[in-house]
């Protein structure tokens, strides 16, 4: 059984002070107003800041810029999912085996960024800081895990980035948008790279 509870949930880290929880929710509020009405092309650090009622600059002292704020914005839905897979019922959680447990966790990614799209493509990070995202680096270590249990001499860090870009939101968007392939071809392509390893191993 793998032990993947020791993975950071996103959005951990020090402790604000209760003023400034406060004022981080209000604008992560005033974001979610603009994307449920406007989707995320409306979420700009100028558009927060007017509708939470506050200068610029505030948005930017507490997300950076408007990737940080976005990738703020999608952290509750990140944190559910990363419960699912690390402490979930199986077979995504740690009561199922190794390979049921990576079989199971492609399709699951795959439908929990179907179903925030529209955020996920407008966070999407510039190629310097793509893999930095912490999201995504709990997401590699955990399927790392998963592949080193699975085949222990492979090369479970290259394996796990490959299984990782087969799902990737941009091009699974892609390939949907613009290829007319349906989500459950893509599910499928992952289960059979699964299949493949968990036979070699």
């Amino acid at each position: 059984m793998i032990d993947s509870t020791h993975l950071p949930l996103i959005g951990e880290g020090p402790n604000l002070r209760a003023d400034a929880v406060r004022n981080r929710a209000r604008l992560l509020e005033a974001a979610a107003r603009l994307a449920a009405s406007h989707g995320a092309a409306a979420i700009t650090m100028e558009s927060v800041a007017a509708e939470a009622g506050v200068g610029k600059g505030t948005v930017s002292r507490r997300f950076g810029d408007r990737n940080g704020l976005l990738q703020a914005l999608l952290d509750h839905s990140e944190q559910l999912f990363q419960a699912a897979f690390l402490s979930g019922p199986p077979p995504l959680g740690p009561d199922a085996d190794a390979a049921a447990r990576l079989r199971a966790f492609g399709p699951a990614l795959l439908r929990h960024e179907r179903a925030h799209l529209d955020l996920y493509l407008a966070a999407e990070p510039d190629p310097a800081r793509r893999f930095a995202v912490p999201a995504r680096r709990v997401r590699h270590t955990h399927v790392a895990a998963l592949v080193r249990a699975v085949l222990p001499d492979a090369d479970a860090e290259v394996l796990a980035h490959t299984l990782l870009s087969s799902v990737d939101v941009v091009l699974v968007d892609h390939l949907v948008r613009n290829h007319g392939m349906s989500p459950e071809r893509v599910e499928a392509g992952w289960h059979d790279l699964v299949d493949r390893l968990v036979t070699r191993g």
